[in-house]
C-alpha cells in the first residue's frame, strides 16, 4: 500500500484520541476532495485583466534561459544552422526564439521536427532536445533534414511555469490566429515544410505540480471547479486519435523502457483521464485541441511525457528517455 499523502500523515502523527483521529481523518479527506480555492480570483468567475496581472506579479525568475539554452545553442552553431524564428514581445531582447537545422539540408530529403519546452517548466524536454543535437543527430545526416526547436517557451522556462506571461497555455494554442506568440512563431517556422514532414516528436513532462498548481490555476482562470486527478508514475506517449500509428508508438515505448519505467494504467484503465490503448499510450485529438504535435502533416508524430518526480527515476534518466524517444522515432520513421 502506498504511504498516505503528507497531509494525512501529519494528521495521523499529531492525533491521539480515537474520536479526534476519526474527526481529523474526515477533515483530511474533505481537504483532498474539496481543495481550497485557488488564491487568485473568485470561485466560479473567469479571470479578467486584474487577476492575470496579479498572477503575473507572482511569477519570479528561477533559472536562466541564456545560461541553460542560448549558450548551448551557441556551442552547437558550428555544426548546425541556427535560425532565429521570432521573439517574445514580453521582453524581446531577453527572449529570442531559436531553432537549429541540418547544415547539409537537401530538399529531396524528408523533414523531421523535434520540439522541446513548449511548456517551459518541463525541463527534460529542453535538455533532451539539446542533448540529441549534441550527441546523436549527426547519425542522421544525409538521411533526413532535422529541425529542432529546443525551448519554444523561454519565459515559462525561466519562471518554471506551464503558461506564457498572459496566462495562456501555448500547447492549446497551435491554430490559425493563435493567441500565444510562442505557438504562432513556431507555426510560421514549420510552414514551409509542414507538408513534407515525416516525423515530429514533441517532448514533454507530467509532473506533480500539474496537480498541485497548474490544474487548480487552470480551473480558477476559467471559472470552473477543479476536479482532482491522478499523476501516472512513469513515461507515456500521446498518439493522434484521428491518425493513430500504434506500431510507431510501441517502437518508441520499447526504446524508452530500456532507460526508465513505463506508466501503468490506473484502476479505471486510464492515464490522466484517457483510456490506455496500448502499453504506455493514450490518444488525443491533436489538431482539435491545438496541440504542438498537430502542426505538421507528418504521418509519424508523438508527444512524450516523462515523470521526473518519480522515486524510481533521476533527472539524468529523464533526459536520456527523451533522447531515446527521439532516436527511436527517427529510426522507425526512416524505414517505414
Amino acid at each position: 500500500m502506498a504511504a498516505p499523502p503528507a497531509g494525512v500523515a501529519r494528521v495521523l502523527e499529531n492525533c491521539r484520541p480515537v474520536g479526534m483521529l476519526s474527526l481529523r481523518l474526515r477533515n483530511a479527506s474533505d481537504m483532498m476532495t474539496n481543495p481550497a480555492p485557488y488564491p487568485i480570483g473568485m470561485p466560479g468567475k473567469p479571470w479578467g485583466e486584474a487577476e492575470i496581472e496579479t498572477w503575473l506579479s507572482r511569477q519570479t525568475v528561477k533559472r536562466s534561459y541564456k545560461a541553460d539554452v542560448l549558450r548551448v545553442i551557441e556551442s552547437l552553431s558550428s555544426r548546425y544552422n541556427v535560425v532565429q524564428y521570432g521573439h517574445l514581445d514580453h521582453e524581446p531582447v531577453k527572449y529570442p526564439l531559436f531553432a537549429l537545422k541540418s547544415r547539409d539540408w537537401r530538399d529531396p530529403l524528408p523533414c523531421a521536427l523535434v520540439t522541446g519546452g513548449v511548456h517551459g517548466y518541463e525541463t527534460s524536454g529542453v535538455r533532451g532536445a539539446l542533448r540529441f543535437l549534441d550527441r546523436h543527430a549527426s547519425a542522421y545526416a544525409g538521411r533526413v533534414n532535422l529541425v529542432v526547436a529546443p525551448c519554444v517557451s523561454p519565459w515559462a522556462y525561466e519562471v518554471i511555469h506551464r503558461w506564457n506571461p498572459y496566462a495562456i497555455d501555448p500547447n492549446r494554442s497551435f491554430r490559425d490566429d493563435s493567441p500565444a506568440q510562442e505557438s504562432a512563431a513556431l507555426l510560421r517556422l514549420v510552414a514551409p515544410f509542414r507538408h513534407r514532414a515525416l516525423v515530429h516528436v514533441d517532448l514533454h513532462e507530467t509532473t506533480d505540480t500539474d496537480e498541485s498548481e497548474f490544474r487548480p490555476a487552470l480551473a480558477a482562470r476559467d471559472g470552473v471547479p477543479h476536479e482532482p486527478g491522478e499523476i501516472p508514475d512513469g513515461f507515456y506517449l500521446v498518439d493522434d486519435l484521428e491518425h493513430p500509428q500504434p506500431e510507431f508508438q510501441q517502437a518508441v515505448i520499447a526504446s524508452v523502457a530500456k532507460v526508465t519505467h513505463i506508466a501503468a494504467a490506473d484502476r479505471r484503465g486510464e492515464i490522466i483521464g484517457s483510456p490506455m490503448v496500448a502499453r504506455g499510450v493514450i490518444n488525443y485529438p491533436l489538431r482539435t485541441l491545438g496541440l504542438c504535435a498537430s502542426i505538421t502533416d507528418a504521418p509519424f508524430k508523438t508527444t512524450t511525457e516523462v515523470y521526473p518526480d518519480s522515486p524510481r527515476t533521476t533527472p539524468e534518466q529523464c533526459i536520456e528517455a527523451q533522447v531515446a524517444a527521439v532516436c527511436a522515432a527517427l529510426d522507425f520513421a526512416l524505414v517505414h
